[in-house]
């Protein structure tokens, strides 16, 4: 089982930096770009409405699913 993380991709479509949205939603650089890079091992429904929110999107444009082969 392996769950994607897209922030990059959705923080690009809305042209929005890390530094900005680690502002916008309240969490430090560092801790965002953790889970960025997908190296978080979770994330809580408030950081993910948090983001949401910001980007004005659903958690399916941040978060996949890809089945193991």
């Amino acid at each position: 089982m392996a769950i994607i993380v897209n922030l990059d991709v959705m923080m690009a479509r809305r042209k929005i930096t890390l530094g900005e949205l680690a502002n916008r939603i309240g969490i430090t650089q560092a801790n965002l770009s953790i889970l960025k890079t997908g190296k978080a091992k979770a994330i809580r429904f408030s950081t993910l409405n948090a983001i949401c929110t910001a980007l004005d999107c659903q958690p399916a444009d941040i978060l996949e699913f890809r089945a193991d082969d």
